[in-house]
This record gives structure tokens, C-alpha cells and sequence, in this order.
């Protein structure tokens, strides 16, 4: 399984375009609101994750695990699991509101690599599917705890553009985070994804032949709809500096449960488990 991409790795929210770029989150205590000039700025992260061999699996592997957000000319940019998006909004209020849209691509992974269960091994192998589509979302520093933690809103809508699963998800998300000085920060988010009927099939299927091979069951027609929910929480912690700039350690976890149809597939009721859990420990550094 190719190295995986995650915000987590980062010194920013679960969704790094919410924060916004004259006064970002991970600006810690009583700094003065007006120390960052919205000057450019790059973080790179890579670390190790512990996750599901596949979406819906009982099984776990250890993998590389790497991410990247940053701000040129104003405009941010980030990962989130293996989700790359760009914020093409500059614009915001003297009130902390920040009005994000952009593009975001995605290269969905899934079935693919190191699959671990014998009777998983036996079904038709995947091609990497390359997803695109986009972002909007609302976001305001200064809401709870001190002029710097964020509270945002988002909603990200993919498309298969490969032929793989031709279909979609949608997925909202609510995210909060703050600092809590200015070498730590903490952050947690809540999101749910909808899935097309298509991504249902190409996953979470069953085909007569796959039966015989794999001795699951068959199920050959699942619907999409309500995939999963997730609930995540990241912290980090500068070891050099603040957490502007310089070497810092950071810390993830993820649980999500699966829904309808795909928790009912037999990869996931029969073989592996609708509680999909994921942790990535790493280092990251501020430019």
C-alpha cells in the first residue's frame, strides 16, 4: 500500500483551509494578532499510520504516512488523508470569518496493496481510482477559548474521473481547534460521507464468481447512501521555537463506523468489522 497522506502530520485544524491565512491556529498565548503577515509558509510531515488493510477491515498494517499544507500568495493549501485541496479565496472579514472554495483531488487507494485476509485476497483486485472535484466552507477564529482557536464548516464533493467506481462522495465536515500555548495546539473534527451506488459496488460487492473463490457470500447489488461518520482528534507539540515555525511532533486518531450497505457487505460483516480505526504518529517542519 503506497504511503499514505494526512493532515494530521501537520501544525494546523483537521482542515488546514480553515484557517485563515493572517492569523493561523497554531499561533499560540498572547501573541500579538498582528506578529503573522501573511507571509508564505510550508509544512512537510512524515510519520508511520496504523490502519485498516482496506475499508472495512478487521485487519491493520503499518504503513509510511506523509503530509503537507502551506500558504503562496495568500492562497493555503493542505492535505487530509489522501485528499489535496486549494483554497482560491482570499477574501475575509475584519470579524475572523474566512469563506473558503477551491479544487480537491483525491487518489482513492482502497482494495489495493496489502490486503491481509486470505478470503479478501481472492476477490478481484482494484485499480487505484483518481477522484476530483471541490470545496466550500466557512471558518471563524476567535470563537471559544482565545482570539486564536477556529471553528469551521466544510462540505467536499469527489467524482471518479478514472472509470474505476464511477460515482461520488460527499462528505461534511465540522472541525474546531486551539492552542493551548504556544508550543501546543489541539484539534478535533466530526464528519459523515455519502457515497453513489457505484462506489458501493466496486468496494463492497460480492460477485457469484468472487463466492466461489473466497467462500464469502454473495452481494451482488449493494446501494450507496449514508457510508460512514467519523470522529478525529489530532494534537501537536513544537520542539523547536513555536508553532509557527521550526520541528514539531504530532499525534492522530480517527475512529469512523460504517453504514447501510457497506457495513452489511460480507467484507465487513462477514470478514472484517464496521468500526474502522486509524492512528499516525510523526514529525513535521515549519518553513
Amino acid at each position: 500500500m503506497p504511503a499514505v497522506l494526512f493532515a494530521g502530520l501537520i501544525a494546523a485544524p483537521a482542515v488546514a483551509q480553515d484557517a485563515p491565512a493572517d492569523r493561523p491556529p497554531s499561533v499560540a498565548g498572547p501573541a500579538d494578532p498582528n506578529a503573522d503577515d501573511g507571509r508564505d509558509t510550508l509544512t512537510i510531515g512524515g510519520g508511520v499510520a496504523f490502519l485498516p488493510s482496506y475499508e472495512g477491515s478487521n485487519n491493520y498494517v503499518v504503513i509510511p504516512a506523509a503530509a503537507v499544507r502551506g500558504r503562496v500568495s495568500g492562497f493555503n493549501f493542505s492535505t487530509r488523508g489522501t485528499v489535496l485541496s486549494v483554497d482560491l479565496l482570499r477574501d475575509r472579514s475584519s470579524h475572523g470569518f474566512d469563506v473558503q472554495f477551491g479544487p480537491a483531488i483525491n487518489v482513492n487507494f482502497n482494495r489495493i496493496g496489502r490486503r491481509v485476509d486470505q478470503a479478501v485476497l481472492l476477490l478481484t483486485t482494484r485499480k487505484i481510482a483518481l477522484e476530483a472535484g471541490g470545496f466550500f466552507g466557512v471558518a471563524k477564529t476567535g470563537v471559544f477559548t482565545s482570539p486564536y482557536d477556529s471553528l469551521g464548516a466544510s462540505v467536499t464533493v469527489l467524482a471518479d474521473t478514472t472509470g474505476i467506481h464511477n460515482s461520488y462522495t460527499i462528505t461534511p465536515t465540522v472541525n474546531y481547534g486551539t492552542p493551548l500555548s504556544r508550543k501546543a495546539y489541539v484539534g478535533v473534527s466530526v464528519s459523515g460521507t455519502w457515497a453513489g451506488d457505484g462506489y458501493a459496488r466496486s468496494y463492497f460487492a460480492v460477485t457469484a464468481p468472487e463466492s466461489v473463490r473466497s467462500g464469502l457470500p454473495v452481494f451482488t447489488n449493494p446501494k450507496g447512501g449514508f457510508k460512514n461518520y467519523s470522529i478525529g482528534a489530532l494534537g501537536t507539540y513544537s520542539l523547536t521555537g513555536d508553532l509557527r515555525h521550526g520541528l514539531g511532533i504530532y499525534v492522530v486518531g480517527n475512529y469512523s463506523r460504517l453504514q447501510g450497505d457497506f457495513a452489511r457487505s460480507p467484507l465487513v460483516s462477514v470478514v472484517g468489522n464496521p468500526n474502522q480505526w486509524i492512528g499516525a504518529v510523526g514529525l513535521g517542519y515549519t518553513f
